[in-house]
């Protein structure tokens, strides 16, 4: 399996970040093949002008492409997601996320935020015709703490289990969901196929 992490927060220090890494090392002790994308990573004129035959942004839609499944995390601004993300999303395919599971991740400094993943970052990515979008996780900033010298990033109790609980049926939705046939092979079945009448 491989999963593509979308990290939407233009800062180093973030804490939507710290719940995506944790995320990939779960994914990753299971044997799931991640790889991260962060916004800040792509030249802010290949994001402002649009440019679809940049380099970086070829390069991430031909991984979505190969994905079985997105992880998208991003911090709250003004009760919806990172601007920075939602235009890295405009860049890929229309139909880029059909046949793919996504889980979305936010956190934000107040519940009062928590909305923002169903009322703005959900239809986006319905729009790329995800073809199942789960429950999202929001984190308040409280629930984590940053990674102090030897100490690492930490999580609320309550919030560790709700993201285990999220990648758990993640990674099952991956799973179970429906692998395409390639046309030549399709043929192929059909052709070698026992017919009775």
């Amino acid at each position: 399996m491989l999963v593509v992490s979308v990290g939407g927060s233009p800062s180093l220090r973030s804490r939507s970040g710290v719940l995506l890494e944790r995320s990939r090392d779960w994914l990753q002790q299971r044997g799931v093949e991640v790889v991260t994308f962060q916004v800040r990573e792509f030249p802010a004129e290949d994001l402002l002008h649009a440019r679809f035959d940049s380099p970086q942004v070829r390069h991430f839609n031909e991984l979505v492409a190969q994905a079985d499944g997105l992880l998208v995390a991003t911090p709250v601004y003004k009760a919806s997601f990172a601007g920075a993300l939602k235009t890295l999303l405009d860049l890929l395919p229309e139909r880029a996320l059909e046949h793919k599971v996504v889980l979305p991740i936010a956190s934000g400094g107040s519940i009062a935020h928590m909305l923002a993943v169903d009322y703005a970052l959900k239809p986006v990515l319905s729009a790329l015709k995800a073809q199942e979008t789960l429950q999202g996780i929001f984190a308040d900033d409280s629930q984590i703490s940053y990674a102090d010298g030897d100490r690492p990033a930490r999580l609320d109790e309550a919030l560790e289990q709700r993201l285990l609980g999220a990648l758990e049926t993640f990674h099952g939705a991956m799973a179970r969901r429906p692998q395409p046939v390639a046309p030549g092979l399709l043929n192929e079945r059909l052709l070698s196929a026992r017919w009775s009448i």
